[in-house]
């Protein structure tokens, strides 16, 4: 098989906007329950009681939205940078090494989206400072972490070369 790296590269970037597309449209097609999802974690209303970080709950409902509205935008560019970042480099498997390194930047924009929202948006601003980590109900921590981890495992590979291509087209 020709190039093994570069259709594994490929496939991984197309799995992962495959993901992202379930999710999007799962946030789209059951939109209330990821709304109460983010509803609860913002108010912050099932945090260990009498916690002292409450001031930084938000409570109105048109903020709820906006965020939601904004992780659902972001999960779509996720989406669309990874379904078609993952066919690029699958078109562009045999070219030349600038060539196909050059549609590797769909994949760094996907996988730096992914970890945006995954880490970013859940870990560090749900769980850290809406304090969702102290909710037995509402808490995303457990999924947010191991997709941060694979987003940035996956634009590792992403970034690796095949030697062999590489050496080929320097001599």
């Amino acid at each position: 098989m020709k190039h093994p790296l570069r259709l594994l590269q490929a496939f991984t970037l197309f799995s992962a906007g495959l993901y992202g597309l379930f999710v999007f449209m799962g946030n789209l097609m059951d939109y209330d329950s990821n709304y109460q999802f983010v509803k609860h974690v913002l108010s912050m209303d099932t945090t260990f009681e009498g916690n002292a970080l409450m001031w930084r709950a938000i409570t109105e409902p048109w903020m709820w939205t906006a965020g939601y509205i904004g992780i659902i935008l972001a999960e779509g560019v996720f989406t669309a940078l990874g379904l078609i970042g993952g066919i690029k480099l699958f078109l562009r498997r045999n070219a030349d090494a600038a060539t196909f390194n050059k549609a590797k930047s769909w994949g760094y924009g996907a996988y730096g989206m992914g970890f945006v929202i995954w880490f970013i948006g859940f870990i560090v601003i749900g769980s850290e400072w809406f304090a969702m980590w102290q909710s037995s109900t509402w808490n995303g921590k457990d999924t947010a972490m191991p997709l941060a981890i694979l987003w940035a495992g996956f634009a590792v590979l992403l970034a690796m070369s095949d030697p062999v291509t590489e050496n080929n087209e320097s001599n």
